[in-house]
């Protein structure tokens, strides 16, 4: 593979697992972004040429290669990232069909269309239209570093934009795969561009000349984008953190919700913006769910092994954060009924259980971002929408039950609800995806996710001279008049 190359400092990816060195790259600096963006404006003009039948043949030849290379792509993932291939793998397959999906639906949905116009205007013909903002600027996470970031990248490629991708400090080479496999399918120039480094990178990229910033990280993180954002009034797209809730009523299948639970909260080590960081359950069921729950978590384990549930901590600062919340519940007089507390320094932390945590200690307030959930009983479905609810953050959430599940996920304050899954909507290309508060504000995925990377244009076309003329100075005498009595016709009924 092509290593970006710039002469100076570089930094290293390694297996979280193992601790070894996966690759170098270097730290790119403010002028090499800019050069990356100037040569994106000249090769985006080359990209809308193309027109939607050229892009759309070029993405799903992209697609195909990923495809193709599933295995090989899943193997550097596991060493950059330290999950399990086949965990790996799911996330490689879906992200294959939003590629497909953004490169089948770009046209119709962004193409030219006709629109019926107003009293007013009965003479003109209108059309509305979806223009590409120029250069997109996509900066993406470590935790899913294909699906997330292919989120914005295939949406804002088949909206027509060139892309310049800045994946995570720690999977740049994920990052470079993905770059390189486009490269293949559209060698003439480049329309997808990487560029690494760190904090000082991102923030050089939202200075830079770009037409939008798509971002997925911390919420942290995601103001320091905004406000770097806001000196050229630069737009930007926010997935961010999130606290999700999972519900139980009490007429759900226990079996089937503690399964869903269990993988939402420990997959990926719950490094994950949807993972199930809290559970409420419904006073009449909660001892048989919490029973069913423990049941298949027990024997769950982190390591880097072909055994293991899971991986270690990809940041090695994580661990400290999920052995604070979890030390502060247990002091404020929650319980571990898994695991318990967890040792300084550690990356590889099995399954913690607890349950009786106030709803005001970190461990329900802060993302934990760990392998880490509470289980607290609630008296009712109401009061545990209550509950989900007293939250900063509303990216998502599930509820698993029967009469009131669809109420329940209509009261819900999150950009999006599962009922009786978890995260399958992410998996549905069509359904937009983003959070509401703290969790961020616009979508990808969908027609929601193409629109994200395009500006509206109107055309109004005047076909014949109008009847009765308003916008003229040698307008008649009465047709203000006119034209108010055919109003009040129309609409003054009572």
């Amino acid at each position: 593979m092509t290593v970006p190359t710039q002469s100076g400092p570089t930094f290293a990816s390694r297996n979280p697992n193992t601790g070894d060195e996966v690759r170098r790259f270097p730290l790119q600096d403010e002028a090499a972004v800019a050069t990356a963006v100037d040569a994106a404006h000249i090769a985006g003009r080359w990209w809308v040429d193309l027109g939607w039948t050229g892009r759309r043949a070029r993405l799903q030849a992209w697609k195909g290669v990923i495809a193709r290379r599933a295995e090989e792509l899943a193997e550097l993932v596991h060493r950059e990232q330290g999950r399990p291939v086949d965990d790996i793998l799911i996330e490689i397959i879906i992200a294959i069909d939003h590629i497909d999906w953004a490169a089948r639906h770009a046209a119709k949905t962004l193409g030219v269309r006709s629109v019926r116009p107003s009293l007013l205007a009965i003479n003109h013909a209108a059309s509305l239209s979806y223009e590409p903002l120029g250069v997109v600027a996509v900066i993406g996470p470590w935790n899913y570093p294909v699906f997330t970031p292919l989120g914005s990248i295939a949406y804002a490629l088949a909206a027509g934009n060139a892309v310049v991708f800045k994946p995570s400090e720690y999977t740049p080479a994920v990052g470079q795969w993905l770059v390189e496999a486009f490269a293949q399918v559209v060698p003439e120039h480049p329309v997808l561009q990487l560029i690494t480094g760190d904090g000082s990178t991102g923030a050089a990229l939202c200075r830079a000349n770009v037409d939008k910033v798509s971002f997925t990280g911390s919420t942290a993180t995601g103001k320091k984008i905004m406000a770097a954002c806001a000196e050229t009034l630069t737009p930007v797209l926010l997935e961010c953190g999130g606290k999700d809730a999972l519900l139980v009523d009490v007429d759900a299948n226990l079996d089937h919700a503690a399964d869903a639970a269990a993988y939402g909260a420990f997959s990926n080590a719950g490094q994950t913006c949807v993972a199930v960081e809290r559970i409420y359950v419904a006073a009449e069921v909660y001892d048989k769910f919490l029973e069913k729950f423990t049941e298949r978590v027990r024997d769950l384990h982190a390591g880097g092994g072909a055994d293991a549930s899971y991986g270690a901590m990809t940041m090695p600062s994580a661990a400290a954060t999920v052995q604070a919340h979890v030390a502060d519940a247990l002091a404020r007089g929650g319980r571990a009924v898994v695991g318990g507390p967890i040792t300084p320094g550690t990356r590889t932390i099995d399954p913690v259980v607890l349950t009786d945590v106030p709803e005001d200690s970190l461990a329900m307030t802060a993302e934990t971002f760990g392998p880490t959930v509470v289980i607290n009983k609630v008296r009712d479905i109401d009061e545990a929408v209550d509950r989900a609810n007293a939250s900063e953050y509303g990216l998502a959430a599930a509820v698993f039950g029967k009469a009131r599940a669809r109420e329940a996920a209509d009261r819900l304050r999150t950009g999006s609800v599962t009922i009786n899954s978890w995260v399958m909507n992410a998996s549905v290309p069509a359904l937009p995806w983003g959070g509401v508060g703290s969790s961020g504000f616009g979508r990808i995925h969908g027609e929601d996710g193409l629109r994200e990377f395009a500006r509206a244009k109107s055309i109004l076309r005047e076909r014949f001279p109008a009847p009765i003329v308003l916008t003229s100075y040698a307008r008649h005498p009465r047709s203000v008049s006119l034209v108010l009595k055919l109003t009040k016709a129309l609409h003054g009924r009572s």
